[in-house]
C-alpha cells in the first residue's frame, strides 16, 4: 500500500499545492477582528456576540480594542476550499487546518 493521496490544487503555473481545509477554530482565543470572515471567499465563517456574562468589563483597561464583545464560529465549514486565507490574517493564531484524503 502508497501513501494516502490528499486533495491537491495546481496554481496558475502549474505547480501543485496541498490544500488544508479548517478543521477547527478556538473561539476561547478569538478576538472577533473579523479579518478572517472578510478575507474568506466561501462563507465559512460567521460573527458571534459574546453573552454579557463572558465579556471582562474592566474599566481599568485602556485597550481601545472592542472587539473582544464578539468571536468568529465556523458555520460552515465544509464549504472551506483549503486556501487558508483565514489563517494568514487571524493575529491570534486561533484556526487549525489539515489535508483531505481523496475519496476512493
Amino acid at each position: 500500500m502508497g501513501a494516502e493521496q490528499v486533495i491537491t490544487g495546481l496554481t496558475r503555473g502549474g505547480t501543485p499545492w496541498v490544500a488544508q481545509f479548517v478543521t477547527a477554530l478556538d473561539e476561547g482565543k478569538c478576538i472577533g477582528c473579523g479579518r478572517c470572515f472578510k478575507v474568506c471567499p466561501r462563507d465559512v465563517l460567521t460573527i458571534v456576540q459574546r453573552a454579557v456574562d463572558d465579556v471582562d468589563f474592566d474599566d481599568d483597561d485602556d485597550d481601545d480594542d472592542d472587539s473582544d464583545n464578539s468571536f468568529m464560529t465556523l458555520s460552515n465549514a465544509m464549504d472551506c476550499i483549503g486556501c487558508e486565507a483565514c489563517s494568514r490574517v487571524c493575529p491570534k493564531a486561533c484556526f487549525t487546518h489539515s489535508p483531505m484524503a481523496l475519496a476512493a
